[in-house]
Protein backbone atom coordinates (compact mmCIF):
# COMPACT_ATOMS: atom_id res chain seq x y z
CA UNK A 1 0.00 0.00 0.00
CA UNK A 2 1.11 3.58 -0.82
CA UNK A 3 3.54 5.18 1.95
CA UNK A 4 3.03 2.07 4.16
CA UNK A 5 0.10 3.57 5.68
CA UNK A 6 -3.13 1.68 6.58
CA UNK A 7 -6.65 3.13 6.30
CA UNK A 8 -6.90 2.78 10.09
CA UNK A 9 -3.78 4.96 10.76
CA UNK A 10 -5.15 6.95 8.00
CA UNK A 11 -8.33 8.05 10.36
CA UNK A 12 -6.11 8.17 13.43
CA UNK A 13 -3.56 10.53 11.86
CA UNK A 14 -6.72 12.84 10.64
CA UNK A 15 -8.25 13.31 14.22
CA UNK A 16 -4.88 14.48 15.16
CA UNK A 17 -3.59 16.21 12.63
CA UNK A 18 -6.06 18.90 10.84
CA UNK A 19 -9.91 19.29 11.57
CA UNK A 20 -12.89 18.29 9.80
CA UNK A 21 -14.36 20.15 7.50
CA UNK A 22 -11.77 22.89 6.97
CA UNK A 23 -12.29 26.26 5.11
CA UNK A 24 -10.01 25.82 1.98
CA UNK A 25 -8.75 28.49 -0.29
CA UNK A 26 -8.39 26.74 -3.76
CA UNK A 27 -6.20 28.21 -6.43
CA UNK A 28 -3.74 27.69 -9.22
CA UNK A 29 -2.13 28.91 -12.02
CA UNK A 30 -3.51 26.78 -14.76
CA UNK A 31 -6.69 28.82 -15.03
CA UNK A 32 -10.13 28.06 -13.05
CA UNK A 33 -11.41 26.23 -16.13
CA UNK A 34 -8.18 23.23 -15.85
CA UNK A 35 -8.64 19.69 -15.13
CA UNK A 36 -6.38 19.81 -11.87
CA UNK A 37 -8.68 22.31 -9.70
CA UNK A 38 -11.58 20.87 -10.68
CA UNK A 39 -10.70 17.81 -9.79
CA UNK A 40 -9.30 18.88 -6.59
CA UNK A 41 -12.46 21.18 -5.78
CA UNK A 42 -14.35 17.80 -6.30
CA UNK A 43 -12.42 15.79 -4.11
CA UNK A 44 -12.45 18.17 -0.92
CA UNK A 45 -16.07 18.90 -1.54
CA UNK A 46 -16.54 15.47 -1.44
CA UNK A 47 -15.20 15.49 2.20
CA UNK A 48 -17.30 18.03 3.34
CA UNK A 49 -14.90 20.63 3.79
CA UNK A 50 -15.94 24.32 3.02
CA UNK A 51 -13.97 25.21 -0.59
CA UNK A 52 -13.27 28.69 -2.01
CA UNK A 53 -12.37 28.46 -5.27
CA UNK A 54 -10.04 31.78 -6.33
CA UNK A 55 -8.25 31.06 -9.55
CA UNK A 56 -7.63 33.07 -12.54
CA UNK A 57 -9.43 33.53 -15.58
CA UNK A 58 -6.77 32.69 -17.83
CA UNK A 59 -3.15 30.65 -17.62
CA UNK A 60 -0.52 31.82 -15.60
CA UNK A 61 2.11 29.47 -15.29
CA UNK A 62 5.12 31.25 -15.05
CA UNK A 63 4.60 34.13 -13.51
CA UNK A 64 6.00 34.03 -10.19
CA UNK A 65 4.26 36.12 -7.48
CA UNK A 66 3.75 39.01 -10.09
CA UNK A 67 0.50 41.52 -8.77
CA UNK A 68 -1.74 43.79 -10.43
CA UNK A 69 -1.19 46.83 -9.51
CA UNK A 70 -0.98 49.55 -12.44
CA UNK A 71 -5.04 48.35 -13.59
CA UNK A 72 -8.04 47.54 -12.22
CA UNK A 73 -7.68 44.23 -10.88
CA UNK A 74 -11.40 42.46 -12.40
CA UNK A 75 -13.23 39.60 -10.39
CA UNK A 76 -16.37 37.70 -12.31
CA UNK A 77 -18.59 34.82 -10.73
CA UNK A 78 -17.66 31.32 -12.09
CA UNK A 79 -19.95 28.54 -12.41
CA UNK A 80 -19.85 25.13 -13.60
CA UNK A 81 -22.46 22.90 -12.59
CA UNK A 82 -21.78 22.12 -9.22
CA UNK A 83 -18.35 23.76 -9.72
CA UNK A 84 -18.26 27.48 -8.79
CA UNK A 85 -16.07 30.26 -7.61
CA UNK A 86 -14.85 33.66 -8.55
CA UNK A 87 -12.54 34.13 -11.49
CA UNK A 88 -9.80 36.27 -11.70
CA UNK A 89 -8.55 38.71 -13.95
CA UNK A 90 -4.97 38.33 -12.52
CA UNK A 91 -1.73 36.33 -11.71
CA UNK A 92 -2.11 33.85 -9.35
CA UNK A 93 -0.83 35.83 -6.36
CA UNK A 94 -3.44 38.30 -6.74
CA UNK A 95 -6.04 35.50 -6.47
CA UNK A 96 -4.67 34.88 -3.01
CA UNK A 97 -4.54 38.52 -1.71
CA UNK A 98 -8.12 39.70 -2.96
CA UNK A 99 -9.39 36.72 -1.79
CA UNK A 100 -7.93 37.65 1.94
CA UNK A 101 -8.26 41.50 1.21
CA UNK A 102 -11.70 41.57 -0.31
CA UNK A 103 -13.47 37.80 -1.07
CA UNK A 104 -13.70 35.89 2.06
CA UNK A 105 -15.70 36.41 5.07
CA UNK A 106 -13.00 35.03 7.02
CA UNK A 107 -9.78 33.55 6.74
CA UNK A 108 -9.64 30.18 5.70
CA UNK A 109 -7.74 27.35 7.58
CA UNK A 110 -5.72 26.07 4.57
CA UNK A 111 -4.47 27.75 0.69
CA UNK A 112 -4.54 24.73 -1.70
CA UNK A 113 -2.47 25.47 -4.93
CA UNK A 114 -3.20 22.75 -7.74
CA UNK A 115 -3.14 20.77 -8.96
CA UNK A 116 -0.48 22.19 -11.22
CA UNK A 117 -0.03 20.41 -14.65
CA UNK A 118 3.60 19.94 -14.93
CA UNK A 119 6.05 19.50 -12.21
CA UNK A 120 7.31 22.28 -10.00
CA UNK A 121 10.74 21.26 -8.21
CA UNK A 122 14.12 22.68 -8.38
CA UNK A 123 14.35 26.26 -10.13
CA UNK A 124 10.93 25.94 -11.10
CA UNK A 125 9.91 26.96 -7.53
CA UNK A 126 11.11 30.56 -8.82
CA UNK A 127 9.42 31.33 -11.78
CA UNK A 128 6.06 28.94 -9.99
CA UNK A 129 2.57 30.87 -10.18
CA UNK A 130 1.26 27.59 -8.45
CA UNK A 131 4.01 27.96 -5.71
CA UNK A 132 3.56 31.95 -5.84
CA UNK A 133 -0.37 31.44 -4.81
CA UNK A 134 0.76 28.91 -1.90
CA UNK A 135 3.45 31.60 -0.91
CA UNK A 136 0.98 34.08 -0.74
CA UNK A 137 -0.89 32.19 2.10
CA UNK A 138 2.33 31.45 4.04
CA UNK A 139 3.48 34.96 4.01
CA UNK A 140 -0.39 35.75 5.73
CA UNK A 141 0.29 33.13 8.52
CA UNK A 142 -2.02 30.47 6.92
CA UNK A 143 -0.86 27.14 6.36
CA UNK A 144 0.00 26.36 2.40
CA UNK A 145 0.28 23.67 0.34
CA UNK A 146 1.21 23.71 -3.28
CA UNK A 147 0.15 20.60 -5.53
CA UNK A 148 1.38 19.79 -9.20
CA UNK A 149 1.81 16.70 -11.22
CA UNK A 150 4.62 15.56 -13.40
CA UNK A 151 2.57 16.24 -17.08
CA UNK A 152 1.28 18.77 -19.33
CA UNK A 153 -1.58 16.20 -20.93
CA UNK A 154 -3.56 14.46 -18.20
CA UNK A 155 -6.81 13.47 -18.43
CA UNK A 156 -7.49 11.65 -14.73
CA UNK A 157 -6.09 13.26 -11.61
CA UNK A 158 -8.67 11.37 -9.65
CA UNK A 159 -6.27 9.05 -7.89
CA UNK A 160 -4.07 12.49 -6.75
CA UNK A 161 -7.08 14.34 -5.73
CA UNK A 162 -8.05 11.98 -3.48
CA UNK A 163 -4.38 11.03 -1.65
CA UNK A 164 -4.13 15.01 -1.40
CA UNK A 165 -7.33 15.05 0.18
CA UNK A 166 -5.85 12.37 2.63
CA UNK A 167 -2.15 13.79 3.16
CA UNK A 168 -3.92 17.02 3.92
CA UNK A 169 -5.12 15.49 7.12
CA UNK A 170 -1.74 13.94 8.00
CA UNK A 171 0.36 16.74 7.56
CA UNK A 172 1.34 18.40 11.01
CA UNK A 173 0.30 21.96 10.16
CA UNK A 174 0.12 23.45 14.03
CA UNK A 175 3.89 22.57 14.57
CA UNK A 176 5.18 24.24 11.49
CA UNK A 177 7.46 26.97 11.91
CA UNK A 178 4.92 30.32 10.18
CA UNK A 179 5.03 31.38 6.90
CA UNK A 180 6.06 27.84 5.20
CA UNK A 181 5.06 26.05 2.13
CA UNK A 182 4.53 22.30 1.43
CA UNK A 183 5.41 21.55 -2.03
CA UNK A 184 4.01 18.14 -2.92
CA UNK A 185 4.71 17.01 -6.62
CA UNK A 186 2.88 13.66 -8.11
CA UNK A 187 4.86 11.42 -10.47
CA UNK A 188 3.61 11.12 -14.46
CA UNK A 189 2.34 7.79 -14.17
CA UNK A 190 -1.23 6.15 -11.99
CA UNK A 191 -1.58 6.74 -8.44
CA UNK A 192 -1.28 3.28 -8.28
CA UNK A 193 1.83 2.52 -9.51
CA UNK A 194 3.80 5.18 -7.64
CA UNK A 195 6.50 4.25 -5.69
CA UNK A 196 6.29 5.93 -2.62
CA UNK A 197 6.53 8.78 -1.14
CA UNK A 198 9.73 10.28 0.11
CA UNK A 199 10.11 14.25 2.18
CA UNK A 200 13.34 15.67 0.17
CA UNK A 201 15.35 18.54 -0.38
CA UNK A 202 15.01 21.09 -3.52
CA UNK A 203 17.25 20.10 -5.84
CA UNK A 204 19.69 22.99 -6.64
CA UNK A 205 19.95 22.52 -10.61
CA UNK A 206 19.52 25.53 -12.58
CA UNK A 207 17.87 25.83 -16.16
CA UNK A 208 20.38 26.60 -19.12
CA UNK A 209 19.47 29.35 -20.96
CA UNK A 210 19.08 27.94 -24.34
CA UNK A 211 16.59 30.00 -26.91
CA UNK A 212 15.85 28.51 -30.43
CA UNK A 213 15.67 31.13 -32.88
CA UNK A 214 12.59 31.05 -35.36
CA UNK A 215 10.06 32.93 -37.95
CA UNK A 216 6.84 33.30 -37.33
CA UNK A 217 4.42 32.92 -40.67
CA UNK A 218 4.65 36.32 -41.48
CA UNK A 219 8.80 35.98 -41.47
CA UNK A 220 9.39 38.01 -37.73
CA UNK A 221 12.02 36.60 -35.61
CA UNK A 222 11.07 35.15 -31.93
CA UNK A 223 12.75 33.03 -29.62
CA UNK A 224 11.51 30.12 -27.74
CA UNK A 225 13.08 28.56 -24.91
CA UNK A 226 14.13 25.19 -25.16
CA UNK A 227 16.97 24.74 -22.36
CA UNK A 228 17.33 21.79 -20.07
CA UNK A 229 19.00 20.81 -17.04
CA UNK A 230 22.49 19.28 -16.66
CA UNK A 231 21.54 15.72 -15.11
CA UNK A 232 24.89 16.14 -13.22
CA UNK A 233 23.24 18.96 -11.17
CA UNK A 234 20.43 17.39 -10.12
CA UNK A 235 21.25 15.99 -7.12
CA UNK A 236 20.35 12.32 -6.34
CA UNK A 237 18.56 12.59 -3.26
CA UNK A 238 16.62 15.66 -4.05
CA UNK A 239 13.11 16.90 -5.40
CA UNK A 240 13.96 16.39 -8.82
CA UNK A 241 15.77 13.42 -8.85
CA UNK A 242 12.99 11.29 -6.50
CA UNK A 243 10.01 12.39 -8.94
CA UNK A 244 11.98 11.05 -12.37
CA UNK A 245 11.99 7.93 -9.97
CA UNK A 246 8.44 7.93 -9.77
CA UNK A 247 8.00 8.82 -5.84
CA UNK A 248 6.01 11.20 -4.59
CA UNK A 249 7.78 14.16 -3.34
CA UNK A 250 7.14 16.44 -0.45
CA UNK A 251 9.38 19.74 0.30
CA UNK A 252 9.04 22.26 3.10
CA UNK A 253 9.98 25.44 1.87
CA UNK A 254 10.28 28.83 3.11
CA UNK A 255 10.93 31.91 1.30
CA UNK A 256 13.69 34.34 3.66
CA UNK A 257 15.99 35.21 0.87
CA UNK A 258 18.72 36.66 3.72
CA UNK A 259 21.79 35.32 3.44
CA UNK A 260 23.47 34.73 7.45
CA UNK A 261 26.84 33.27 6.09
CA UNK A 262 27.34 36.92 3.84
CA UNK A 263 25.52 38.80 6.42
CA UNK A 264 28.51 38.05 8.70
CA UNK A 265 31.04 38.50 6.52
CA UNK A 266 29.62 41.89 4.79
CA UNK A 267 29.21 43.33 8.15
CA UNK A 268 32.69 42.29 9.32
CA UNK A 269 34.37 43.73 5.71
CA UNK A 270 32.44 46.83 5.43
CA UNK A 271 33.18 47.90 8.85
CA UNK A 272 29.61 47.62 10.95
Amino acid sequence: MLCGVTPTQKEESAEISAPHNMDILLTNDDGIRALGIRTLYHELVRRKHNVHVVAPMRQQSGVSQCLTIFEPLRVTDYEDGTYKGHGVYGTPADCVKVALGALLSKTPDLVVSGINLGANVGPDLFYSGTVAAAIEGSQAGIASLAVSYDDHHARDLTGQATHVADLITRIPWQKLASQRVINVNYPACPIGEVRGMRVCPQSPAVWENVYQACRDPRGMPYFWLVGDIKEENIGEHSDKALLAKDYITISPLRFDFTDSESLSLLRSQLGE
